[in-house]
């Protein structure tokens, strides 16, 4: 009889093809903005293969679940498999039928519909997000502060939260504080601040910030027994609208700085390279500042790539020549703020003085017979006789020179008549950083050679460079 009843059951379990099916739904149907989805596929049947779904309405599964039950129906035993995939949908959309292989055959689900609802902020909810900015209608560049607050009623309950901070897409984001919380009432407010400035003019929007908070919730399985789960809810900012607008007077820049240029040497030799540190320093669109590289004759430059570290800008530049030369002032026009004026501020010229500079010498000046010299007419027909009979003699010397020459080359050994360039000297660390400056930017291993040359020029720190190494960069950017 056990026997008997372990064959009733299997022979259940092998006809459950009868009962195939596949049906989907969506939980909530209606979702905010930002908040997750749950997909889920309820399959009825004996061998399943279980569909590969990675993306839901254009948006990427970002995680997935199965369980598997056997039910008794009328005698009648099922297996049922329930397959479920989050998602976070970005809008409205009808999730189309899905092909599942069942018992050796396809079965379809139904479609089913979502509904986004835009993102709303809940004033009278446990969790309050506000988006504070100090000033709402500015120029491009001008920095403003957006304050974060976030107002929590001391009894809300939490397991879990994961903030996500609004898009500043159209800003430069110049900084941002630390958190402090401070009680008032039954709240806890929690503040932070962001240092922005609007990248362009015209209309900006920054999106909500979103909160996601976890509690504790109790539910049925499959089984229909109660099992504690957590579920997440999210609480959205308020928008902020920016109007940007033009700078006036074609102005590039705005804000109030001021600018040094500092040189490391004044005097050196020919060919060694001047250290020059251009530095503004001040509240603005630094980041729209280009660089100061000049032109200078006779000067060979050498600019680094900018750098911006919260209210000060910095630019190394280099500088070389074998005669004496002056870096031009270091200027920057900007529309200032208090003032209301377009401003322009400028760094002292920079002379320095090469050692041993060979000087230009005065060119030579012919000075031309102002009275014109009068030829008779015979002494013209002897001049003309003269230059055709010369006319001749050069033909005939060029055609002369012309077959000597090809009897050289043919006959006799070829003679070095020019010295060969000079190799590099890896050994002198000025000519070297000169040669290697330009592919500082674009190369890691330039670079830290480049630092360890001037490390070592430059300080009283003395390290060795990897010979090997340095070769290979030679020979790859061809350098000589």
């Amino acid at each position: 009889m056990k026997n008997l009843g372990k064959i009733i059951i299997i022979f259940s379990l092998l006809t459950t093809a009868i009962y195939a099916s596949v049906v989907a739904k969506v939980y909530p149907k209606s979702v905010v903005k930002g908040e997750v989805a749950t997909y889920t596929l309820r399959i009825t049947g004996g061998e399943v293969n279980k569909p590969v779904i990675s993306t839901i309405c254009g948006n990427n599964v970002l995680g997935t679940s199965s369980q598997t039950s056997i039910q008794m129906i009328n005698n009648d035993y099922t297996k049922s498999y329930v397959l479920s995939y989050q998602f976070m949908p970005q809008k409205s959309c009808v999730i189309e039928p899905v092909s599942v292989e069942v018992d050796g055959k396809t079965e379809k689900s139904n479609s089913v519909k979502v509904t986004v609802k835009p993102a709303v902020q809940d004033k009278n909810a446990d969790f309050v997000l506000d988006l504070i900015p100090s000033k709402t209608e500015l120029f491009v560049g001008e920095p403003f502060t957006l304050n974060l607050v976030l107002k929590q009623r001391k009894d809300a309950e939490a397991v879990d939260s994961k903030f996500i901070a609004p898009d500043f897409k159209g800003f430069w984001i110049k900084g941002e504080s630390q958190p402090t919380r401070t009680e008032q009432g039954d709240f806890i407010i929690t503040k932070a601040s962001y240092k922005l400035a609007p990248q362009r003019e015209g209309n900006l929007t920054i999106q909500p910030a979103q909160l996601k908070i976890a509690t504790r919730i109790s539910s049925r399985d499959v089984w229909g027994s109660f099992m504690p789960q957590v579920k997440w809810k999210s609480y959205f900012s308020n928008e902020v609208h920016i109007t940007a607008k033009p700078l006036p007077n074609n102005a590039k820049i705005v804000g109030n700085f001021t600018i040094t240029a500092t040189a490391d040497k004044l005097e050196i030799n020919p060919n060694e390279a001047v250290n020059v540190t251009v530095k503004v320093v001040g509240e603005g669109n630094l980041e729209d500042i280009k660089s100061f590289k000049p032109y200078i004759p006779g000067v060979n430059v050498f600019d680094e790539k900018i750098n911006i570290k919260g209210n000060t800008l910095t630019q190394k530049l280099a500088f070389v020549s074998d005669k004496d030369f002056t870096i031009p002032p270091f200027s920057l026009v900007f529309y200032n703020l208090k003032t209301k004026k377009v401003e322009k501020i400028s760094t002292q010229p920079i002379h320095i003085k090469v050692n041993g500079a060979v000087k230009q010498t005065s060119k030579l000046k012919i000075k031309r017979e102002k009275t014109p010299v009068q030829l008779s007419q015979q002494a013209l027909h002897v001049t003309n006789a003269t230059q055709s009979f010369n006319k001749i003699w050069i033909i005939v010397a060029f055609f002369v020179g012309l077959l000597i020459g090809v009897v050289i080359m043919l006959f006799v050994k070829p003679i070095k008549f020019l010295k060969r360039e000079k190799t590099l000297n890896i050994n002198d660390e000025k000519l070297l950083l000169i040669k290697l400056l330009p592919y500082k930017d674009k190369d890691t291993q330039v670079k830290k050679i480049v630092d360890i040359l001037e490390s070592n020029l430059y300080t009283s720190k003395k390290e060795k460079i990897d010979k090997k190494v340095l070769k290979e960069i030679l020979k790859k950017y061809d350098i000589s």
